[in-house]
């Protein structure tokens, strides 16, 4: 079966995110799969004869530096991984270059961390130079920079990277290439039976949980990065992008899903999505597990009042940060509430938390915010946002 998308978000999108993972862009062998590459090219140069912008986010540095070296077995020290991304990395960016030439477009590499991201001036420096990149009529290839950063190559995924990207750059359209057809509503490696989900209108924490477990001794729905593209496109359905995971090693499928009829997974865009600069607080991710634990009343007056987030009801304070950091905020059951900018760093509120308004001067010296988070720089998860 297919999907049949009338009108075809991805057909109209004026701006358009194409991501590719390391098991589309290599073979067994860990060598660039060129016909996949050129299949990719070929359909963008397409949109952008049209007038569109085409962003390309890629992973298969470490595979393809992997490649170059002959190695059979990936390293197991983060240096080791990080020289494969360097070597990898010219080799990717290469091809890529190479395969736009032969339609007369010229790409431009940019490679970015989540700090890049969460970090509101080097964010806009990078937007700044993807914009004047898409003005210029060029390909921005984008690759999270494995060569240094030692918590990407240990925790992040090019999938979150797309949809920040795609958010932040206000693209209408997300897809993720991968080397399955799509969501499935079990482990298709395992279950014959198992059911292949044309369309997820709401991509919640507990369909996550649901789908993306992996069993002891086997390897579930999750295997193969598809717990990262539900969370790639929740944050990205979020901020108003339509969104699709689709097979990327089949022949012309970029080009059936810009055609509108194609085999995978369509995630609509979520009708009451974020601003750009809410967007920007939504894809600021906790790198270094910032977070903040309220009690039952701050969640209601939050959730239910839409109110501040206030030292009272903080019960605990994890992590280090400063103020002007993105942080979580999670209830007493771990629910994720939201993200927001605090006002104080994690020592002050380690000192104020549970603490009345009235106090924070006494305890602190000062009180330059009555807030702990202040209700324009918080946005609440999805589905508490109404």
């Amino acid at each position: 079966m297919s999907l049949h998308l009338k009108p075809c978000p991805f057909a109209e999108a004026k701006t358009i995110v194409i991501k590719l993972g390391s098991a589309v862009l290599t073979d067994a062998e860990n060598n660039l799969d060129l016909a996949v590459m050129r299949d990719v090219c070929a359909t963008a140069a397409e949109m952008m004869q049209l007038g569109r912008n085409v962003l390309i986010v890629t992973s298969g540095a470490v595979a393809a530096g992997r490649g170059a070296l002959g190695l059979k077995v990936k390293p197991s020290t983060i240096s080791g991984k990080q020289a494969l991304a360097s070597i990898g990395q010219v080799r990717v960016m290469n091809h890529w270059a190479t395969c736009f030439a032969k339609h007369d477009i010229l790409v431009g590499q940019l490679l970015l961390s989540r700090g890049d991201m969460e970090d509101r001036r080097r964010y806009l420096n990078a937007r700044y130079t993807l914009e004047e990149l898409l003005r210029r009529r060029c390909v921005p290839i984008i690759n999270e920079n494995d060569t240094v950063t030692v918590d990407e190559l240990k925790f992040g995924d090019n999938d979150g990277l797309a949809a920040v990207v795609a958010m932040k750059m206000q693209a209408d359209a997300l897809v993720l290439l991968s080397d399955v057809a799509g969501l499935y509503d079990g482990n298709p490696k395992t279950n014959h039976d198992a059911r292949l989900l044309e369309t997820v209108e709401n991509v919640t924490p507990s369909l996550i949980e649901k789908l993306c477990v992996v069993p002891k001794g086997g390897a579930g729905v999750g295997s193969g990065g598809m717990k990262s593209k539900l969370m790639a496109a929740r944050v990205a359905t979020a901020a108003g992008v339509a969104v699709c995971i689709v097979n990327g090693k089949v022949r012309g499928q970029l080009a059936a899903v810009v055609s509108g009829e194609f085999e995978g997974t369509y995630f609509p865009p979520h009708p009451h999505h974020y601003s750009r600069r809410r967007a920007w607080i939504l894809g600021g991710r906790s790198v270094f597990n910032r977070r903040l634990l309220v009690d039952d009343g701050a969640r209601d007056a939050l959730v239910k009042g839409k109110k501040s987030l206030l030292p009272a009801g903080i019960r605990e304070v994890e992590g280090r940060f400063e103020q002007g950091h993105i942080v979580e905020v999670l209830d007493l059951h771990g629910t994720l509430l939201g993200r927001g900018i605090v006002n104080y760093s994690s020592d002050e509120l380690e000192s104020i938390k549970g603490r009345k308004t009235g106090e924070i001067r006494t305890i602190l010296g000062e009180r330059h915010y009555d807030e702990a988070i202040h209700r324009d720089n918080l946005v609440l998860a999805p589905e508490f946002e109404e």
